[in-house]
């Protein structure tokens, strides 16, 4: 026997004027959440009234319905329309649609006010983003969609812009494949391709943080801070037809630009014609590149050119920018915040006063004319011009002296003059000349003899410097300093010198930090005061005192230290043996503890970029528990790797912890391989892959051998 399914019956809707509504004392809403009453007043104004009211009559105590209807659920919108009423805007009569309840329905107020809020599903955020996209698509600008859902148009924007995201990418994120912030990273470009080729590339590894996201995809283009960017401008750069991608989500230092082949083409062409005008100087060669590496003008002898002195109109202009600049200054000392204009107005006198400093250099036509300049373009983008620089093959041939030198014109009429010598020719080791007058012609010492000669004058020569310390310093100095400052071939009477040291590979900042700066300041320091004539330098150098001889000594033998890693292999002919790499790093390690040298002392910071992002989270969390303590490291435990990066740079940014390359080696260990008493000795554990990281904290010890090293 079939059985009858009882059928629902709806609550029956009805238009109910306005005052004869009531607000239920049942409504469980008591706590203020969510879109305030003003502003959904403002959007039943312009939608109307999107959502009935759920009332129930109001009956006396006879049971009887009074008229009036109290509204269980609803009781926001019912405070919202009587805002609209109390601003006039709305007739109290107003007819509002309801959904009337039997008076005696057993289902309580309290139940469907709580149910009405509860029993809802947010929206999607991707139904968001496509409603946005829609109404776009319809034609209703930005700023009305953001003043419609009371947003603001950066908002817009960026909904926009997610769901303009591949729509193959957009389904994955529909069915919970991906993360908001996952999606957020591949609006940084606008190919569909792109980020679905990104996408399978991750969705396969462990790692799948935005930033890597955002890295895949942009490992093509070029930022807008990049200095090639800053150096052609943005703005020529999309005159030409270039794209600029933003990142609507996070900071990204103006962009990306799409077409980095556009873009080197622009440099290449700005660089050429900037070399060009150089050129016309009358250089004899120019190097153009975008950046040269450390230590590019090794082995080129610098011009010492003369600069021009300020006119006495130039030298006017800079006190009266002086005056104004201190009475600025004086003027505002007590200001908490400068004025807009004063700061500009102090902002253009440096820069005026800076173009008075960077005065132009001129350099001897006949220097010139062998010697040339490097172009290319500074971190901050600006023209970087590097003159007078001069290759040893194109220095000027030594001019004979004395009897060797060449008769002056007119000279071979002049009685007085004595007769130039006839070149001896020989043919096959002969002589071509007759042999009568060979008996009483002085011939050449044979070769060998020359050899026994000299070789008693070096042999006494060596014993002459040993017993004068003073002559000893002042040769090695004169050796080294030729080769660090003369840039030319020097075969003299010492054989010393100090091979200048090259970085295989370096960190793009490498030649901008503190470290490299003041090498470069001491050189070009040094580099005023030497002489460049030979004998005039030997004099010179004799004539210092001896603290000026020892600095200049320390400053040329800094060019050999070498405390680099290889990879240690033997078999190669510019390799190095295992033992021979324990003595450079257990030497470089004495040479750090005799100077007294820190790392953390010198600038070096440990950053996402050199060192947090480019290793594992457990080694991020090491550095964090041995620089900030077990406490910092369990507050970023449970974030991913590139929050958690960012988060270390910032815990360890005044915490001067190193990682284990910048430390000093273990006091035992730098013994044993300086003494060779222990080739196979083990190498610490960023060199053997070991991942425990075992550091020598014994003070006594450390103690112990500075004590030795001085």
């Amino acid at each position: 026997m079939a059985t009858t399914v009882q059928k629902i019956i709806l609550s029956p809707a009805r238009d109910i004027p306005f005052n004869k509504l009531v607000l239920s004392q049942r409504n469980v809403r008591r706590v203020k959440a969510g879109v305030s009453i003003d502003d959904l007043a403002v959007s039943i104004a312009r939608r109307g009234l999107i959502q009935s009211l759920s009332v129930r009559p109001v009956v006396d105590q006879e049971g009887k319905e009074t008229g009036l209807f109290e509204v269980p659920a609803g009781g926001r919108r019912f405070r919202a329309l009587e805002l609209l009423v109390k601003q006039k805007r709305l007739a109290k009569t107003a007819l509002v649609p309801c959904v009337v309840r039997p008076a005696g329905d057993p289902i309580l107020d309290e139940e469907v006010s709580l149910i009405e809020n509860t029993d809802r599903e947010p929206l999607h955020p991707l139904d968001e983003f496509r409603a946005f996209q829609d109404m776009r698509l319809k034609g209703t600008p930005e700023e009305d969609i953001a003043a419609a859902h009371r947003v603001t148009v950066q908002v817009v924007k960026q909904r926009l812009r997610l769901a303009a995201v591949s729509p193959t990418l957009l389904d994955v994120y529909a069915d919970d494949g991906m993360t908001l912030e996952q999606l957020m990273a591949f609006t940084v470009t606008d190919n569909h391709a792109r980020q679905e080729q990104v996408w399978e590339a991750i969705s396969k590894s462990w790692s799948k943080e935005p930033y890597q996201i955002r890295r895949m995809l942009n490992e093509t283009t070029v930022r807008a801070s990049d200095k090639r960017a800053l150096f052609v401008g943005v703005a020529a750069y999309e005159a030409a037809g270039g794209c600029i991608v933003r990142d609507l989500f996070q900071a990204d230092d103006g962009g990306w630009l799409q077409d980095a082949a556009l873009l080197d083409r622009l440099v290449a062409e700005k660089l050429k014609a900037e070399a060009e005008t150089i050129a016309a100087e009358g250089w004899k060669w120019i190097e153009v590149a975008v950046s040269f590496p450390y230590g590019h003008d090794h082995g080129l002898r610098e011009l010492a050119g003369e600069t021009i002195d300020l006119t006495d109109e130039e030298r006017a202009s800079r006190e009266a920018l002086r005056d104004e600049y201190d009475r600025l200054e004086s003027e505002y000392a007590e200001a908490d915040e400068l004025p807009d204009e004063i700061d500009q107005r102090l902002g253009e006198i440096e820069q005026a006063l800076d173009a008075f400093e960077q005065r132009p250099v001129i350099y001897d036509p006949a220097e010139i004319a062998r010697a040339g300049v490097f172009i290319s373009i500074d971190a901050d983008g600006s023209l970087a011009v590097d003159c007078g620089y001069v290759r040893p093959e194109d220095e000027a041939p030594a001019e004979p002296e004395g009897d060797d030198a060449p008769a002056a014109s007119g000279a071979a009429n002049d009685p007085a003059s004595p007769a130039v010598q006839r070149a001896v020719i020989t043919i096959g080791g002969q002589s071509a000349e007759p042999d009568d007058d060979e008996e009483d012609a002085i011939k050449p010492l044979h070769e060998r003899l020359i050899v026994e000669l000299t070789a008693s004058r070096t042999l006494a020569l060596r014993n002459a410097v040993a017993d004068n310390p003073h002559i000893a310093m002042t040769a090695l100095l004169h050796k080294l300093v030729s080769d660090r400052f003369m840039t030319r071939m020097y075969n003299g009477a010492l054989e010393a010198s100090v091979r200048d040291i090259y970085f295989p590979v370096q960190d793009t900042d490498l030649k901008d930090s503190p470290s490299a700066r003041a090498v470069q300041d001491r050189h070009d320091a040094w580099a005023a005061d030497v002489p460049k004539d030979d004998e005039a330098l030997w004099d010179w150098l004799a004539s210092l005192d001896d603290a000026s001889r020892m600095a200049l000594l320390a400053h040329c033998v800094s060019f050999g230290v070498n405390a680099l890693y290889e990879r240690p292999n033997p078999h190669s002919s510019s390799g190095v043996s295992q033992h021979t790499l324990d003595m450079r790093l257990a030497q470089a390690d004495r040479l750090a503890r005799a100077t007294g040298l820190d790392m953390v002392d010198v600038g070096w910071r440990p950053t996402v970029d050199n060192y947090l992002g480019r290793v594992t989270k457990p080694r991020i969390l090491q550095a964090v528990r041995e620089g900030a303590g077990e406490q910092a490291a369990q507050l970023i435990d449970h974030l991913k790797k590139g929050d958690m990066a960012k988060e270390a740079e910032r815990l360890l940014a005044d915490a001067g912890w190193l990682p284990e390359p910048l430390r000093l080696l273990d006091a035992e260990l730098a013994a044993d391989s300086e003494a060779g008493h222990d080739e196979g000795a083990a190498l610490p554990a960023f060199l053997n892959g070991d991942d425990e990281d075992e550091v020598s904290t014994d003070a006594d010890d450390e103690e112990r051998h500075l004590a030795a090293a001085e």
